[in-house]
């Protein structure tokens, strides 16, 4: 999909928000986005954790400004703290500089050394006073109005997000948290910008990666959910369950992975299109019942939100480390789309193709997406459906002689459902002939594994296999969650006067290696960057031979994001 849209902003604003567990730090990072987007900006807000699940320290972090939003920043302009416990497990995720803004309370005690070796401008304000000025005042209000303030958004702006945040706390918690907002607020008087220009306000979401995802799904068809909650794919789980509701379909909390898996086979088989979410530890649980999905050509689609590894790794931090299961972790030959979403607006868009594809191809698809997708938010402009007229082949009326599995010329045969008179057939994990009698004759078994392959590898995917975004011969080719990053860095350098493009690979299997040939033509540099340490996206390139011998490989490991002038760095001498 060509585009030649900028991808970041060229003047935006960075934002972080430290504070133990419950001091409301990540809560104050949604009602920023919230009043940022009100505002008329666009925004990007990522959080971060100790290594604990739940409860301890955590940092919001959040940048906006006048043009869409796809990475972090190099630097952040502002940090403030609710407290410094255990600030120093954050100091790599909020890299500072001399041109920085450190806003920090008496009563809160010293700064960690880590940040005042950044050279950071460092105001004092009595966060804690101004909230104990106010019944049921808290720390974090008044934190909320000092950061708006600097930021340079209106009062109006942050009271509006406030209403919106925390309505459901009722009016007595809004009225405090109002007080304590105006109190920070006068308090960075001196600290306040000129005013700027209002911006142009137009219907924009506030979503998160793992939002994104499920209404993807639920515009795809998606009408059955089976999952067991895991981090960071829980969140997906939640805002389905009531929405799937309403629309007449269902979620099961199922007792384990592989109890999901089965169940969403079993919902595709009686005719209904049907996903699970998980993260890393849960795919590798499914894999079993993945190849009987593609084995017995039933459609299902898992969205997987990567997370750090392996085994239990990380579980709060994000890395593209599951490229190499997703795409080689079921045994035998068993084709199946691997899908990557390349930003949160995108998730909408990746997850809702891959369900129409999957029910189209009757096969298994997987969505990638990761932490630093899934549990962001963002403010987008909203993504329009897919206008593409995909859909699962159905045998309405077959005939005694009906043969689920007969050998078509695309490889799709028509699917029964359940109770379809003179539609019965055996769907098992068993090799089997046209009609799905299982067969373990040689030439059955070649005649099915090349129609499993074939009707995945003929069809058309069209334009959106992926995201192509400027020109010149340097080459930036990516996947998933780096996309944003690349985008940016390759505009930095384009404002620089260098000639830069990026290819940000959407559909990762089948590979659409002619036309990713096609693209690199004329490239004379190639950088494939990646977030894991065993570069999974360039030897999977090298392999299928869709990459030229000279073409070189930037992949690093999580859990720090990779982010743009990382990306300029690497490129600046080639």
């Amino acid at each position: 999909m060509q585009t030649d849209s900028p991808s970041g902003p060229a003047s935006s604003l960075s934002v972080a928000i430290t504070g133990s567990g419950g001091s409301g730090a990540v809560t104050t990072g949604l009602i920023l986005l919230e009043a940022a987007a009100r505002a008329g900006c666009y925004g990007l807000l990522t959080r971060s954790a100790g290594p604990q699940i739940r409860g301890g320290e955590s940092a919001a972090m959040l940048r906006f400004g006048p043009r869409p939003v796809e990475a972090t920043d190099d630097r952040f302009h502002i940090l403030i703290g609710l407290d410094w416990r255990n600030v120093e497990r954050f100091v790599d995720e909020i890299p500072l500089s001399e041109d920085s803004l450190i806003l920090a309370d008496p009563a809160a005690g010293g700064l960690p050394d880590a940040l005042l070796a950044s050279g950071a401008r460092v105001v004092e304000l009595p966060l804690k006073e101004h909230a104990a000025a106010v019944p049921e005042g808290r720390i974090n209000m008044v934190a909320l109005g000092v950061v708006g303030a600097c930021a340079g958004l209106p009062l109006a702006a942050l009271e509006s997000g406030v209403r919106e945040t925390l309505s459901a706390k009722g009016a007595a918690v809004v009225d405090s948290a109002l007080t304590a907002l105006d109190r920070g607020y006068r308090a960075a008087a001196d600290l306040r910008p000129p005013p700027a220009a209002p911006l142009p306000a137009g219907e924009r979401w506030n979503i998160s990666g793992n939002e994104a995802g499920g209404l993807g799904a639920l515009r795809g068809g998606v009408r059955f959910v089976a999952a067991y909650p895991i981090t960071p794919a829980s969140e997906m789980l939640e805002w389905l369950a009531p929405r799937l509701e309403r629309l007449g379909g269902s979620l099961l909390q199922a007792e384990d992975e592989l109890a999901s898996v089965n169940a969403i086979i079993g919902g595709s088989f009686g005719g209904v299109p049907s996903l699970t979410a998980t993260s890393g530890p849960g795919l590798s649980l499914m894999m079993e019942g993945l190849g009987l999905a593609v084995a017995s050509e039933t459609p299902v689609v898992v969205a997987n939100v990567m997370r750090g590894g392996p085994s239990t790794g990380i579980p709060t931090k994000s890395e593209q480390s599951d490229l190499n299961i997703a795409l080689y972790g079921l045994h035998g030959d068993a084709p199946h789309l691997v899908l990557g979403a390349l930003s949160i607006r995108d998730a909408v868009f990746t997850t809702e193709w891959a369900v129409r594809l999957a029910e189209h191809l009757q096969t298994v698809a997987i969505v990638l997406s990761d932490q630093s997708l899934g549990q962001s938010r963002a403010v987008i402009d909203p993504p329009p459906p897919l206008d593409l007229a995909l859909g699962r082949v159905v045998a309405e009326a077959p005939d005694a002689g009906y043969q689920r599995y007969r050998i078509t010329d695309d490889g799709v045969s028509p699917m029964s459902l359940p109770g379809t008179a003179s539609g019965m057939y055996t769907g098992d994990g068993l090799e089997h002939n046209p009609r799905g009698t299982p067969s373990s004759q040689a030439t059955d078994h070649l005649a099915q594994l090349d129609k499993r392959r074939r009707k995945l590898e003929a069809f058309d995917y069209g334009p959106h296999w992926a995201e192509i975004r400027g020109t010149g011969a340097l080459c930036i080719l990516t996947w998933g969650s780096a996309s944003g990053a690349a985008f940016e860095a390759a505009e930095r350098l384009q404002r620089a006067g260098r000639a830069v493009r990026v290819i940000a690979l959407r559909l990762l299997a089948p590979l659409p290696r002619a036309a990713l040939l096609e693209a690199l033509d004329a490239s004379t540099a190639i950088w494939v960057v990646e977030q894991n340490q065993g570069a999974q996206l360039f030897r999977y390139l090298h392999a299928e031979q869709a990459l030229p011998a000279a073409a070189r490989s930037y992949a690093r490991p999580g859990p720090l994001p990779l982010r743009p002038g990382e990306i300029v760095d690497l490129l600046g001498d080639v």
